[in-house]
Formats: structure tokens, C-alpha cells, sequence
């Protein structure tokens, strides 16, 4: 089952992304290709490359490396002193940028120099590599600016630093492709993925690996001395079989690029109401950011939020059957991932219910 499954995922991979090892979950598939990518850089004759730079609020697990990679501090702060060596650079927040937020090409080019940057200030002969998602889940749904995975790919080309695409939530149809590197044209050299892979029935995660960084591991007697316990169970391979099964059969990608435009066009309609700030994603997920002030995009202080989306919001929106995500790990945002054969009736009906609920939280305000 193991195998099967490994050879059909490189299948679906971009590029020479041949080389799938599996684990238990996401967190375990970010903990592994950090572990992967450090002992590439040694088996090649840079022991120094061991570094990794990722975005701000980003989320990759809570394992003591992946915390370590993750950007959000208060998650962190119980577990300190956590791996050291990992660096923070902006992510792609174009609502609340500091700059060029009027032109999402240069908003996105500034982002990517932030990489550059960072690699420069650490030295890049310290660095290993790039923790990114197509689109980040934390903060609200975060979508690349035009040109920001290609830039960031030339910039870890230019300082020999691995890029690896994070994409837990993002691959297995969440974007309308098998992963989201795809639907955003970028070559990365490790995949991480989890979730979407057996549409959450059974625990599984993956890396997936480029032959090039294989090919040490292939000379002499080297070896990637690493797993788990449960990588590549057979039930949960035979599950994942099953479930890609099913994404052929019924063209799951393809039902999300043909509705996601309507999905877009109904959650917009909630711009008419006085709280809701900004609508963004891609696919079929999407955050709704809460504002106290369209007009100036003033955020709800702690209290404020607090009582909004844990003390009304969060039970509102459960109660009136819409499960979704009300999160303040950034500023407060509604995150919206629907099941994949959603059409145009669920997405009414999900306008709806957050238009209700919504208004009856500003008025509670």
C-alpha cells in the first residue's frame, strides 16, 4: 500500500518530486524535512546550511522543531527554549501592508526581498531553507501577491537554499490541484502535506523530495536515519488509495476552479456590512477579516475580540450549522475551507448564515 501510494503521489507531484517518505501527520512531515534538509547540506559538504526562514503568524505544527518554525509567539512562549536557529520575515498580508498596498506586484516583490534579506543578514552559507505556504492558513488566508513564488524561488536558487512548500491545509484540491505549488507555478524542492491526502478519515503526512536531494542519501552506506512509528500505515494508505480514487473519479479539482469564482463573488457580498474589512483566499478557502472600522481598517482591541469571536461568534456560527474557523491569531478573521463538492446552494447558504450572524455581532459591539 505504502509503495503504491508513494509512486501515485510522485506521480501527481511537480517536477522531479520523486521521493515521498510518510508520516503520521503535518506537523511530523515539517519536523522531517527540516531534519532532511540539514543532513542533505552535511552529506554534501555544507555543515554550516542548517538555518530556516518563514513568515510571520505562519503556522507549521507544534512538534519542538515545527514550533520552532512557526511565527506566532504565544504559541510558542509555554515551550521555550525551543530549537534555536529560525528566523521570521513578513508574510503577504496585502490588507495590512506597510507598503505598496496598492500594487500587488511590487507588494509581492517587497515581500520576497524581505527573503533575500533575511538570507543575507544570517549568511547564506548558514541557511538551509525556505518554510512557506501556497497560501498561508494562519492570519486569515494570506494568497501570494503576482510573482512572489517565483521571485522567492530565484532567491533560493541564488543562495543555495532549499524551498519547501508547506501544504498541510493547501494541497489535495483545497486550491483546485493536487498542491498548491501547482496552482501558483513554482517549483519547490520538498512538499509537506497531510491533511487533504485521506480527507482527514485516517491519520497520514508526507514529504515529498526532489530526486536531487535523494541522491547523497544513495552514496556509500548513508542514510536517512529517521521515522515514526505509524509512517505509511496500511490502513491509512489504503484510505488515501481510495480517496484519490475518488478525486478522479468525481473531478474534485475541477468542480473547485469551475465554482471558485462563485464562491468569491458570494462571500464579497458581505463587504455591504460595516464589520467585514476584507474577503481573500483562493480555491475554496478564505478568511473574512473583522474590522471596528472599514473606513481605517482599526482592529478590535483584546477585549474586544475576545468577546467577539470566543464569546459570541465562534458558538453563533456552530449553532446556526456553519462550521467554520473564528481565529485571532493575527487580527480577527472568519476562515472558511467547505467541503469540495460545495456548488452554488451551499455557498448561499453559507453567505447567509455569516450575514446573520455577523450582523448580530456588530450590533452586539
Amino acid at each position: 500500500g505504502a509503495i503504491e501510494l508513494a509512486e501515485r503521489i510522485a506521480a501527481y507531484a511537480p517536477g522531479n518530486l520523486n521521493r515521498v517518505f510518510f508520516t503520521s501527520g503535518g506537523g511530523e512531515a515539517v519536523e522531517s524535512a527540516w531534519k532532511l534538509a540539514k543532513q542533505y547540506f552535511k552529506l554534501t559538504g555544507r555543515p554550516g546550511k542548517h538555518k530556516v526562514i518563514s513568515r510571520s503568524i505562519a503556522y507549521h505544527g507544534t512538534t519542538q522543531g515545527a514550533l520552532s518554525i512557526t511565527g506566532i509567539p504565544e504559541m510558542k512562549a509555554p515551550f521555550e527554549p525551543l530549537v534555536p536557529s529560525t528566523m521570521r520575515v513578513p508574510n503577504t498580508n496585502i490588507y495590512r501592508a506597510s507598503q505598496h498596498g496598492d500594487d500587488p506586484e511590487a507588494f509581492g516583490r517587497w515581500a520576497a526581498e524581505r527573503i533575500a534579506e533575511a538570507i543575507e543578514f544570517e549568511g547564506p552559507d548558514t541557511v538551509a531553507a525556505v518554510f512557506l505556504e501556497p497560501v498561508q492558513n494562519a492570519g486569515g488566508c494570506f494568497p501570494p501577491p503576482p510573482g512572489y513564488f517565483q521571485r522567492v524561488r530565484e532567491i533560493c536558487d541564488e543562495h543555495d537554499v532549499l524551498l519547501v512548500s508547506d501544504e498541510v491545509i493547501c494541497a489535495f484540491g483545497r486550491l483546485g490541484h493536487m498542491f498548491g505549488s501547482q496552482r501558483y507555478a513554482y517549483q519547490p524542492d520538498i512538499i509537506t502535506c497531510a491533511k487533504g491526502l485521506t480527507s482527514g478519515y485516517s491519520p497520514l503526512g508526507a514529504m515529498i523530495a526532489s530526486d536531487d536531494l535523494m541522491e547523497p542519501f544513495l552514496r556509500d552506506n548513508n542514510s536517512f536515519a529517521h521515522g515514526y512509528t505509524f509512517g505509511g500505515h496500511p490502513v491509512s494508505t489504503a484510505v488515501a488509495m481510495t480517496n484519490l480514487d475518488i478525486f478522479e473519479r468525481e473531478g474534485l479539482n475541477e468542480h473547485v476552479l469551475d465554482n471558485e469564482d462563485a464562491f468569491r463573488s458570494t462571500l464579497e457580498k458581505l463587504y455591504d456590512l460595516d464589520i467585514v474589512g476584507d474577503v481573500r483566499g483562493d480555491g475554496y478557502f478564505y478568511g473574512i477579516e473583522l474590522v471596528k472600522d472599514k473606513a481605517t481598517k482599526e482592529t478590535f482591541d483584546h477585549d474586544e475580540s475576545e468577546r467577539l469571536l470566543r464569546g459570541f461568534l465562534s458558538g453563533a456560527l456552530f449553532e446556526a450549522g456553519l462550521y467554520c474557523r473564528a481565529d485571532d491569531r493575527g487580527d480577527p478573521v472568519i476562515q472558511l475551507a467547505p467541503p469540495l463538492i460545495c456548488d452554488q446552494g451551499h455557498f448561499d447558504e453559507i453567505e447567509q448564515v455569516l450575514r446573520d450572524v455577523l450582523t448580530r455581532g456588530q450590533d452586539l459591539l
